[in-house]
């Protein structure tokens, strides 16, 4: 019997990481936006270039009250623009320009009142659990323009060169920047286990041992 080859592993796809350095740091991602605008305008490669939001956050915004009448209203809204898309795709069937046209405002007006009927009946059912209408938007409270570390001298020189927005940053460069790691910039908890009082006259500084660990 003849023994088949056994076929070769296939290796394991590596992840390519990018050493990226922050560059500027801003409380909007208007701002950031402005900065590779700057670096773009001046020639610089941006495709070096991410924009890194942190600290994201769910922020909905109350646009009005909603109401039954205001609930049919934007269902209206909805229905007809649905209905008129219906109507435009059975109109291409017609052959006459009329036909195209009473067929598509016939579609919209039913897709109102349909839409108005069915938004009316939603929240007339919720019993006032919701009465207000809001939009909701993921946005971060610091945004970082990141610069691969090869590139990132030149960013710097770049950014001094161009006129920087009136923005606030939020994020500053350090002296020898390292590895983008948003968790290591925060500050950490001090040490308790050691308390200092202060001295008497004559005495030195009495220094309280810290607990034992008791996890052995």
């Amino acid at each position: 019997m003849t023994e088949l080859p056994t076929p070769l592993a296939t290796p394991p796809a590596t992840q390519v990481v990018v050493d990226r350095r922050v560059l500027v740091g801003y409380d909007n991602y208007l701002a950031a936006q402005r900065a590779v605008d700057s670096l773009s305008d001046a020639g610089f490669p941006v495709e070096h270039v991410a924009i890194v939001g942190s600290d994201l956050k769910l922020e909905e915004t109350v646009t009005g009250r909603m109401t039954n009448g205001r609930a049919a209203l934007t269902g209206a809204g909805s229905g007809a623009v649905f209905g008129a898309v219906v109507g435009m795709f059975l109109g291409l069937f017609t052959s006459t320009t009329m036909s195209f046209v009473v067929l598509v405002l016939w579609a919209a007006l039913w897709g109102a009142v349909m839409g108005a009927a069915f938004g009316f009946i939603n929240h007339f059912f919720t019993g006032g659990k919701r009465d207000f209408a809001s939009r909701n938007a993921i946005v971060a409270g610091r945004y970082d323009v990141l610069v691969a570390a090869s590139h990132l001298d030149h960013a710097r020189a770049v950014m001094e060169g161009a006129p920087g927005p009136a923005d606030t940053m939020v994020v500053e460069v350090p002296a020898s920047a390292g590895l983008y790691d948003p968790a290591a910039a925060q500050p950490t908890a001090p040490d308790h286990r050691a308390v200092t009082e202060p001295a008497a006259s004559g005495h030195s500084p009495v220094t309280e041992p810290a607990a034992p660990d008791r996890r052995a």
